[in-house]
């Protein structure tokens, strides 16, 4: 195997000319029933451009890292980052209108104070201020609000800011030389500041326009906040109109800009189970395991009423001869001769022997390593999951599971160097940093490897001296990763009182969220289960697509007892390829709740 740190930087190297390789992108465009002719097909900040023709069907030259835009008059229009398996993307284009999501009914449109607080974290239209929460959504009066993924990190400081982001904001003043103005406190009804003036109101000179105020983190300024670091903003909200001012009194007067930093915002520690809510009780038409493998391909039929490995590899030998270069087809195969009849050597042989699919395949080597590692064949999995690392050292995520696959080898120092080398690379700008996705998973991931390894990293007598921060969490954590950057799928979590939350992974509802993960390279989410609520929990999917007509392989891990020394772990594998049909995955029987982290 290659050195991987001379790996790493000849990609970095390379990237450049990588990413100009053209291939062909094709498929078929449909609005989920039928083909939609003479949509606009393009390659973003490119003159490559095609329509699809009376079937749908449409061929384009790209390259890795290109985004394809696909748009048609009366359509929401779709973007898709082409990564470097991309070869077929059939997308289907909904209606360009406004909808409701999941409306409540209820005798009132207020919410608490304490509701507002709780949904913090998860509604990006909710701000902080000195005088509570307010709800862009539901305020009296227009609300602008600039959120932490939004914001561009080459501002210098909040002037800035204000003045590249917010039309319509009047900024005077410098980041670097500050205002011209002298702090003279009030002349007659204008206030005087120091460092630059930021005026929100009209009025009829710029001379009778009072300055607005800053509220940051609760606390109000009259001077502009020069000394405030852009990367910490998580919110910026532009309040100006007396209805949203009028809690400030006469300081409000020229409007306020609010500013919620990272560290004064309410913390992903503080859980509040989603799946609490009003009128979201589930339904019983989830279908069981048992309904999923009656959908089963018909060979998977046959090998499941198989009860000899003689059967089963006449089995294999019959169909074979038709889907031998299948991938779902050979891992299908495997698992069932590893996991019926426990004959590995049959087994590797088959992936040995038609292993030309998964050659330089990162999404197929991962289903690969997925299954390895349900199977607890961790060497295996660690051998392809650097296979993945060697096509993929860019992405964020081959970072995580290359730590986690020496974690499963017993091999602490390995998995340390890995965390040390990716933080490495983003302190020099080689990788960037994902704060609001990936970054509080990798960072939750390596923090309880130094809480449950650190005798194994450091000298005898200094483990004391090593810094770890104290883990925000206890009970049992669920990590979902998907081997396909395009997988669409909605995931319920189901409560013991039969309340259930949602999340949803899907271009309809997440469409940023998608464009985030294939950007920093990442594909999983977490979810930690509290005290609050004992009883059985059930967790289902229902399978969208992936764009491709392929299956994608979803894999599950569950942790007991997360951050004690008690911790374990269980990894459970689904090849999701029914689509459009919730279908369980599998239950948990715990004394605890849901939170979305």
């Amino acid at each position: 195997m290659k050195n991987l740190l001379s790996i790493l930087f000849s990609f970095f190297l390379l990237t450049s000319l990588t990413a100009q390789e053209q291939r062909k992108i094709f498929g078929k465009v449909s609005d989920g029933k039928s083909v939609i002719a003479n949509v606009n097909v393009k390659i973003a900040n490119n003159d490559s451009s095609t329509i699809t023709d009376s079937d749908g069907n449409y061929e384009i030259m790209a390259g890795t890292n290109d985004f394809i835009e696909f748009t048609y008059t009366g359509l929401k229009p779709v973007r898709i980052k082409i990564e470097d398996v991309t070869r077929v993307l059939n997308p289907i284009m909904i209606p360009d209108v406004t909808e409701l999501d999941e409306v409540e009914v209820t005798a009132s449109k207020r919410r608490s104070q304490n509701d507002l607080r709780e949904d913090y974290t998860i509604n990006k239209n909710i701000i902080r201020t000195a005088w509570g929460y307010l709800d862009a959504d539901r305020a009296a009066g227009n609300i602008r609000i600039l959120t932490q993924d939004q914001i561009n990190p080459v501002s210098l400081c909040i002037l800035d800011l204000l003045r590249n982001e917010f039309a319509g904001v009047y900024v005077e003043g410098s980041c670097t030389t500050g205002g011209s103005t002298p702090n003279l406190g009030v002349v007659g009804d204008q206030r005087l500041q120091v460092g630059g003036v930021v005026r929100i109101r009209p009025g009829n000179s710029l001379s009778s326009q009072l300055p607005a105020v800053f509220d940051v983190d609760g606390q109000i300024f009259t001077d502009v906040p020069l000394w405030l670091d852009i990367n910490n903003i998580k919110r910026v909200a532009i309040l100006a109109n007396l209805a949203t001012t009028v809690s400030y009194g006469n300081l409000g007067n020229g409007g306020v800009v609010v500013i919620n930093t990272i560290g004064g915002s309410p913390k992903n520690n503080q859980f509040v189970d989603r799946a609490r809510l009003k009128n979201n009780y589930a339904n019983a038409n989830t279908l069981t395991l048992e309904g999923v493998a009656k959908n089963a391909p018909n060979y998977l039929k046959e090998f499941r009423n198989s009860d000899s490995f003689e059967g089963s590899k006449a089995i294999f030998e019959k169909y074979s001869k038709s889907y031998a270069s299948s991938p779902y087809f050979l891992l299908d195969a495997y698992t069932h001769f590893v996991n019926n009849h426990k004959e590995l050597e049959y087994a590797d042989a088959i992936i040995a022997d038609y292993f030309e699919p998964f050659t330089n395949n990162p999404v197929l080597l991962k289903a690969l390593a997925y299954t390895y590692e349900s199977q607890e064949r961790f060497d295996k999995a660690n051998a392809a999951y650097k296979e993945v690392f060697i096509l993929r050292p860019n992405y964020a995520q081959s970072y995580m599971d290359m730590a986690n696959g020496y974690r499963n080898l017993s091999e602490p120092l390995q998995a340390a160097s890995i965390y040390a080398r990716y933080e490495y690379l983003i302190q020099e700008g080689f990788l960037d940093r994902d704060s609001i996705g990936f970054e509080p998973i990798i960072e939750r991931e390596y923090n309880n490897l130094l809480m449950l390894e650190k005798r194994a990293l450091v000298e005898n007598g200094k483990a004391q001296k090593l810094f770890i921060a104290k883990e925000d969490f206890n009970g049992t954590r669920l990590v979902f990763e998907w081997n396909d950057g395009e997988a669409e799928f909605d995931l319920q979590f189901v409560n013991p009182e039969n309340q259930y939350h949602k999340w949803k992974h899907s271009m309809f509802d997440n469409v940023d969220v998608i464009e985030r993960e294939k950007n920093f390279g990442y594909n999983v989410n977490e979810y930690l289960i509290d005290g609050s609520l004992p009883g059985t929990w059930q967790v289902n999917i229902n399978y969208l697509g992936n764009k491709s007509l392929t299956p994608t392989y979803l894999k599950a891990t569950i942790y007991s007892n997360y951050g004690e020394r008690s911790q374990r772990k269980e990894i459970k594998i689904f090849k999701l390829d029914l689509k459009d049909v919730n279908q369980e995955l599998f239950r948990l029987n715990i004394a605890q709740g849901l939170i979305q982290n």
